[in-house]
């Protein structure tokens, strides 16, 4: 039998790289805090779950909904007397040409979900990974580090937990607290993202002036599957797993050697351990030992 690895919260499980997440975790050992806006609606999620003969907590949390949170939180803190992990996953994705189709208000969802729904969920665990030395995981995205035509807003929200979680990462770390992203590619067995054909239609008839730029990006770009170069949402779970079990993972995880050649088209430093580097020099205490530059 395999052993107790501690409880881990993983929002937005009802489909996708969540819930193969808390599936994975589940058979690693852990015990699983799945959560989920509708938990009712989770069907795949207990099929996959039943499947794979693990048991997982299942558990309402709107990530928009700070109440939703808090209860939530506590919940789980009245449950299990304490949370060692966090894995930010819930998301939303919108895919139109931002500049002329997207009204203010999808804009603000969008980041309300992808990015503040992060912050919100991330604030409330904070002092219980702090308590017991946890980890803090993102799933972010290659377009929060290179930006995507056409998913603007979306690239933008994961621009924002890119900067956020690079930001909090040495604070949380002098506090105990492990922060990673986790930097996945195009997942193809899941439905986010997806646009069938009768969207895309409609979205190339409503692009105005940018229809047939759209057109082009879309056979090229979508339409090639990421170069090929897709992974299963199941590959992505085991790194997320891998992750959470690692003595000292980057701040950065690629999910493949083909998402690390991509970021390396952008960044020199490919997992963030020389920004974190210099950035734990500026939060050291007083007994540590500043080297000039």
């Amino acid at each position: 039998m395999t052993a107790r690895r501690g409880t881990v919260l993983i929002t937005g499980t009802s489909s996708g790289i969540g819930l193969a997440t808390a599936v994975t975790a589940a058979r690693a050992g852990f015990s699983v805090v799945a959560t989920a806006r509708d938990p009712d609606g989770a069907h795949a999620l207990r099929e996959a779950a039943g499947e794979a003969g693990v048991t997982l907590d299942l558990r309402r949390l709107d990530v928009t909904d700070e109440e939703s949170v808090a209860t939530c939180l506590q919940g789980v803190r009245d449950t299990y007397g304490r949370l060692d992990a966090v894995v930010n996953n819930a998301g939303i994705s919108n895919f139109d040409p931002t500049m002329e189709m997207s009204t203010m208000e999808a804009l603000r969802a969008n980041l309300e979900v992808n990015f503040f729904g992060v912050v919100a969920v991330s604030r409330v665990a904070m002092p219980l990974l702090r308590a017991c030395g946890g980890r803090l995981l993102s799933v972010g995205s290659v377009h929060g580090v290179v930006g995507q035509p056409f998913n603007e807003a979306y690239a933008a929200a994961k621009f924002a937990v890119e900067g956020f979680m690079e930001s909090l990462a040495p604070v949380a770390a002098r506090h105990g607290v492990k922060v990673c992203v986790i930097v996945p590619g195009f997942v193809r067995d899941t439905r986010f993202g997806y646009f069938p054909d009768v969207n895309r239609e409609t979205i190339r008839a409503a692009s105005g002036p940018y229809a047939p730029t759209f057109a082009d990006y879309l056979d090229r770009v979508v339409g090639q599957g990421w170069g090929g170069a897709s992974q299963s949402m199941w590959e992505v779970a085991e790194v997320v797993v891998r992750t959470l079990t690692e003595e000292d993972p980057p701040f950065r995880v690629p999910t493949s050697d083909r998402v690390a050649e991509y970021l390396a088209h952008k960044l020199a430093d490919g997992d963030g351990s020389a920004v974190q580097a210099l950035a734990r020099t500026w939060v050291a205490g007083p007994e540590a030992t500043v080297r000039p530059a």
